[in-house]
């Protein structure tokens, strides 16, 4: 049996114990030895880079925004999906710890080599208001971005939608994927101004039976292709 390896860990500002594992060639990330993010996810936040920012294809210079840096597989997805090569990608991640373990860890991979990524230090409503244009899309992954205080998800705080809302041009998109289907997610979106579309993802098309993560799309009135 292979052995779990612990690559590096930090203690966060609140005191919980940030970790990065690996276990036979899959990577782990935990917080206070609770699995924060896995290999679990990564189809579906593939997806979710995929599906939302279908719409912004012709767009020659699009600016994205990632709730989170996690594992990183939510920003390979985008890398995939968004190809233009004056396109913007704004990784919000408060853990500086996490980000210097990806250039050093994986120094191959989308944060550590592509230009297009810009670190945004947190994903909060400061974060969102100090990015100088208006964003395509904001893309947050349940499972996988950070939380708010007392562990409230971005898209349950009534505040931080509205800052999304505000941050996104005409037509722009707030997407959030989970494993588990959110209550009021509806409700929380329509209440920031939001138009809404959901859709379904199978995580595990490889299984004898779907493993169905969850995907609302947010729009944010009309788009005109600029």
């Amino acid at each position: 049996m292979k052995p779990i390896i612990t690559i590096a860990e930090t203690t966060l500002p609140d005191g919980s114990v940030l970790a990065l594992q690996e276990h036979d060639g899959r990577r782990f990330l935990l917080a206070d030895k609770v699995q924060v993010a896995s290999p679990a996810t990564r189809i579906s936040e593939h997806e979710l880079a995929r599906i939302a920012c279908a719409p912004f294809r012709p767009v020659r210079q699009p600016r994205i925004f990632i709730a989170g840096l996690a594992l990183g597989e939510l920003l390979e997805g985008l890398a995939t999906a968004v190809p233009q090569k004056r396109a913007t990608f704004y990784v919000g991640e408060a853990s500086k710890d996490l980000a210097d373990w990806h250039r050093e860890f994986y120094p191959e991979g989308t944060f550590a080599t592509d230009k297009r990524v810009f670190h945004v230090n947190g994903c909060d409503m400061g974060a969102l208001k100090a990015i100088d244009s208006p964003l395509h899309a904001i893309l947050v992954h349940a499972d996988t971005a950070p939380v708010l205080a007392k562990g409230r998800g971005l898209f349950e705080d009534r505040r931080w939608l509205s800052v999304a809302y505000d941050s996104l041009l005409e037509g722009g998109l707030l997407a959030v994927a989970s494993s588990r289907k959110v209550p009021n997610m509806d409700r929380n979106l329509e209440n920031a101004g939001f138009e809404i579309a959901y859709h379904q993802i199978d995580a595990n098309p490889n299984a004898r039976r779907p493993k169905i993560h969850h995907l609302w799309l947010g729009r944010k009135g009309d788009y005109t292709s600029q």
